[in-house]
C-alpha cells in the first residue's frame, strides 16, 4: 500500500508500507510508474493536514511526559531538547527505551537518537542504521562521518550537485574547503555543517498547547463561609461559560482552586459526561462539594479552570411539530458520577464475541451506541456470574445435560433441559484456545429455578477442555 500526493505538478508516492518497501518501492516515485511496476499496489490519497495535526498532538503528548521543549519536524519527525530532563527518566538510554516502548504500545514504531546538536540527531535518526542511538558528548562528528550528505537537511538540488562531484558522505564534505562550496552552492552547505557540528546554534521552536479557559477573582477580605463561597462560584461560572461559547466548546472537567491566606490551596474537581456550558448546572455541581473545603483562616483567591473542554455546537431550541424531544439525563448522570465516582457509573455494551464473559464490556453511562447487537440466536441468562463457578454434575452421555448438579453445597435435580450450544475458543486471540470448546445447557431444577451450565470440553477428547462442569449464569 502507498499514499500518494502532489509534489509540485507531479503526483508521486509520499509514503509506503513495509511490504511495498520490501518490494523496492520508495517515496518520490511517480504514481503512474509505481502502478506499472507493482500491479498489486493499493494507492490511497494522503492527508497532509491530518498528518500535521497528528504529529502536533504527539508532540504535545511527549511534552507532557518527557521534556518541556518539543517541536515537530515534518513530515514524520519530532525534536526534543532533553537537557536537564533525561536524569528524571533514568538517563538517556533508559529514556529512549521507555519512549519507544510507549509508542509501540500505541501502535507506532520509532527510530530515536540523542546527540549534542539537532543536526546530528536528525542525520542519525533518518540515515543511520541503528534504531536507537546515544552519541557521547563531543562525538557527533565521528558518528555522522559515514552518513549521506542528505542527512544535513540540504535541498535536493544541492545533494544532487554534491553527488555529481563525487561527494556523498558528510565526513568527506566536512573536510572540503568552504570557499569553493560557497561559490558553487551558496551559504547553505556551510550553515548546515556548522549547525550539525555545533559551531552555530539552532533554535527549537516548541509546540504550545492551547491555554485552557480560566477565570479568577481576588478578595479584599478573606472569605470562609459556605454561603459566600457558593456566591463566588456563581459569579465565576458565567464568564467561564461565555469564554467557552466563544471557542465553541463545552466543559468536561472543571478545577476550582481556592488559595488560602496561609499559602495553602484547596481544590474541587467536577466532571461531566458530555460537554456542558450551562452556568447553573456547572455551579450546582461545584457547590455540592463545598463541604469538602477547609477554608482555614480564609480564602483570598479563587481560580476556576476548564482543564478539559471539547467541541460543542449550539443547541437547537425548536423542534418540528409532533416530535418529542428526547429526555436529557446527562444532568442526573453528572450529579451521581460526582458523588459516587465516574468509575462506579456505567452501562454494558455488546462486544462481538461468542465467549460469554467477553461479549460485553463496561462503557460510560452516556457513551454513544455502537452498531452491534447482542447475540440472539440462543437465549442468554438475565444474570451472568462474574466468573464461572465449578459444580459437581453427572451426565449420561457426552451430548446430554446433567441429571443433577451440586452448586454451593446444594444438590439440584434437573427436571428439564435444553442444549447443547457449543461455543469454540477464539484461537485468533489466544493460542491456548485453538482446540477448546464448551457445551452450554439451560437447565431447570425441581424448584423451578433455571441455570446456565456448561461443560469445559466436548465430553470425549481431553484436548478440548477439562470436562468439568460450571455454572455461568442464572435465568430470571
Amino acid at each position: 500500500m502507498a499514499l500518494a500526493g502532489r509534489a509540485g505538478r507531479r503526483r508521486v508516492v509520499l509514503s509506503v508500507d513495509l511490504a511495498a518497501r520490501r518490494a523496492g518501492l520508495r517515496p518520490g516515485t511517480p504514481v503512474t510508474k509505481a502502478r506499472a511496476l507493482y500491479p498489486d499496489l493499493t494507492v490511497l490519497e494522503a492527508d497532509p493536514q491530518g498528518d500535521r495535526d497528528g504529529l502536533e498532538a504527539l508532540a504535545l503528548w511527549l511534552q507532557r511526559r518527557i521534556a518541556p521543549i518539543v517541536a515537530t519536524d515534518p513530515p514524520d519527525g519530532i525534536v526534543l531538547d532533553t537537557s536537564g530532563a533525561d536524569h528524571l527518566h533514568g538517563g538517556e538510554a533508559a529514556m529512549l527505551a521507555a519512549m519507544v516502548a510507549r509508542l509501540r504500545e500505541s501502535g507506532m514504531s520509532a527510530r530515536v537518537a540523542v546527540a549534542d546538536t539537532l543536526g546530528a540527531a536528525h542525520a542519525l535518526v533518518r540515515h543511520g542504521r541503528a534504531r536507537m542511538v546515544v552519541v557521547p558528548p563531543g562525538e557527533g562528528g565521528a558518528a555522522m562521518a559515514d552518513l549521506p550528505v542528505a542527512g544535513l537537511r540540504l535541498p535536493d538540488d544541492i545533494v544532487e550537485g554534491l553527488r555529481a562531484l563525487g561527494v556523498s558522505r558528510i565526513g568527506a564534505l566536512a573536510g572540503m574547503p568552504r570557499a569553493p562550496l560557497a561559490l558553487r552552492f551558496g551559504p547553505e552547505v556551510a550553515r548546515r555543517l556548522d549547525q550539525a557540528f555545533g559551531r552555530v546554534g539552532e533554535a527549537i521552536v516548541p509546540v504550545r498547547p492551547v491555554d485552557p479557559v480560566a477565570v479568577s477573582r481576588n478578595f479584599a477580605e478573606p472569605i470562609g463561609a459556605a454561603e459566600t463561597i457558593a456566591r463566588m462560584i456563581g459569579a465565576l461560572v458565567p464568564p467561564l461559560c461565555r469564554m467557552l461559547e466563544e471557542r465553541g466548546q463545552g466543559a468536561r472537567c472543571l478545577d476550582l482552586l481556592l488559595h488560602r491566606v496561609d499559602s495553602r490551596a484547596e481544590a474541587i474537581r467536577v466532571a461531566t459526561a458530555r460537554p456542558v456550558r450551562d452556568a447553573g448546572r456547572l455551579a450546582r455541581l461545584l457547590c455540592e462539594k463545598i463541604e469538602t473545603i477547609d477554608p482555614g483562616f480564609g480564602i483570598e483567591r479563587m481560580v476556576l479552570t476548564a482543564v478539559r473542554a471539547e467541541p460543542m455546537g449550539a443547541r437547537q431550541a425548536l423542534s418540528l411539530l409532533g416530535e418529542t424531544e428526547e429526555a436529557d439525563i446527562s444532568g442526573l448522570i453528572d450529579v451521581l458520577a460526582n458523588r459516587v465516582g465516574a468509575g462506579a457509573l456505567y452501562r454494558l455494551a455488546p462486544v462481538e464475541s461468542d465467549i460469554p464473559e467477553r461479549s460485553l464490556r463496561r462503557v460510560p453511562a452516556l457513551a454513544p451506541d455502537e452498531a452491534r447487537d447482542w447475540p440472539d440466536h440462543w437465549p442468554r441468562p438475565a444474570r451472568l456470574l462474574p466468573r464461572p463457578e465449578p459444580v459437581q454434575a453427572m451426565a449420561e452421555l457426552p451430548d446430554q445435560p446433567p441429571v443433577f448438579f451440586i452448586w454451593r453445597g446444594v444438590r439440584r435435580t434437573v427436571r428439564c433441559a435444553d442444549g447443547p450450544e457449543r461455543v469454540f475458543g477464539e484461537w485468533w486471540k489466544e493460542d491456548g484456545e485453538l482446540t477448546t470448546a464448551r457445551d452450554y445447557f439451560r437447565v431447570e431444577d425441581m424448584g423451578g429455578e433455571r441455570f446456565w451450565l456448561y461443560r469445559a470440553g466436548d465430553g470425549e477428547h481431553g484436548e478440548t477442555g477439562s470436562q468439568g462442569w460450571f455454572v455461568h449464569g442464572i435465568f430470571g
